[in-house]
């Protein structure tokens, strides 16, 4: 008797379904903490495995230093090769500044935990940036709503299902 898949990845199979993408999710059992320990579950490049992190990004006008408060939350997605350059990522998302966000926002804010944010079926809408580097493969491997379970999309329909923007974000 097969086992029944999380309630995550039911929702990101039917919402890659909602957008014209086939989601076959693989799971595996030992999860992953880094980009490499899924490349190597997976058996791909690192450089295919797709981190999404979230940030919260100071739009607020004026003083780099004074804002007002206002936070705004956006999504990266970024090659498992690649660091994130936190300046970029605010200078794309036309802030002053970003900074990293904790677990609970995560959730409260995607509906899934961190390592397991896909790119698509989210509870809010996020504007969404994209490396690059990822663009060079077939095809990257994306979670699936765990941190155990992931996809194989073809980078073009990252971009188009997630409507992110593709610009620099590798920290030099």
């Amino acid at each position: 008797m097969s086992e029944q898949p999380h309630r995550n990845v039911v929702k990101v199979v039917e919402a890659g379904r909602t957008l014209g993408v086939t989601v076959e999710p693989v799971s595996y059992p030992q999860g992953a903490k880094t980009a490499q320990d899924a490349a190597d579950a997976v058996g791909c490049a690192v450089g295919q495995i797709v981190k999404s992190l979230i940030f919260g990004v100071d739009r607020s006008a004026g003083d780099a230093d004074a804002g007002d408060g206002s936070i705004d939350l956006v999504l990266a997605y970024v090659s498992g090769a690649n660091m994130l350059d936190e300046k970029k990522l605010a200078a794309a998302a036309g802030a002053a500044r970003c900074r990293r966000v904790d677990a609970d926002t995560v959730r409260s804010a995607t509906g899934f935990p961190i390592g397991g944010v896909p790119p698509f079926g989210h509870d809010t809408e996020l504007d969404v940036f994209i490396d690059p580097d990822l663009l060079q493969y077939d095809e990257v491997w994306a979670a699936a709503g765990t941190w155990n379970d992931v996809f194989a999309i073809a980078p073009d329909r990252l971009v188009t299902a997630s409507g992110g923007t593709v610009t620099d974000l590798r920290r030099d």
